[in-house]
């Protein structure tokens, strides 16, 4: 198998995983549907590039790590069965806790940018 074979190979892979998360997940078709809204009000309210800047990395790291908390309570499910750990309900709720993070950094950077905004009109 050539390299290039293997590179998009590796693309389609990650493209697999992201559209099998929004097609199981209901909070990454959510966060899916506010960054898309939050894309569309930046672009509308003619947000400058290091406001949207920010707004677009904040909704890729939510989305990263929504991807990365699904993966890790996948695992956890496969290797624990139905069984309760605990060890495994400290990884999901870290893991659920990497997300609440990520997301509250991209609250604040909306409230930001929100601000910037408002007192342009002001």
């Amino acid at each position: 198998m050539n390299k290039n074979k293997k590179w998009l190979d590796a693309f389609g892979h990650a493209f697999t995983g992201i559209r099998r998360t929004a097609a199981r997940e209901r909070n990454f078709r959510i966060q899916i549907i506010m960054g898309i809204t939050a894309v569309a009000a930046c672009i509308i309210l003619q947000v400058d590039t290091w406001h949207f800047l920010a707004v677009v990395l904040s909704i890729f790291f939510v989305l990263a790590m929504e991807l990365v908390n699904t993966s890790i309570e996948a695992i956890i499910d496969l290797v624990c069965k139905n069984q309760i750990h605990p060890l495994a309900k400290i990884a999901k709720d870290a893991a659920a806790g990497a997300v609440l993070l990520a997301s509250f950094q991209a609250i604040i950077v909306a409230l930001i940018v929100a601000t910037s905004v408002i007192r342009r009109y002001m």
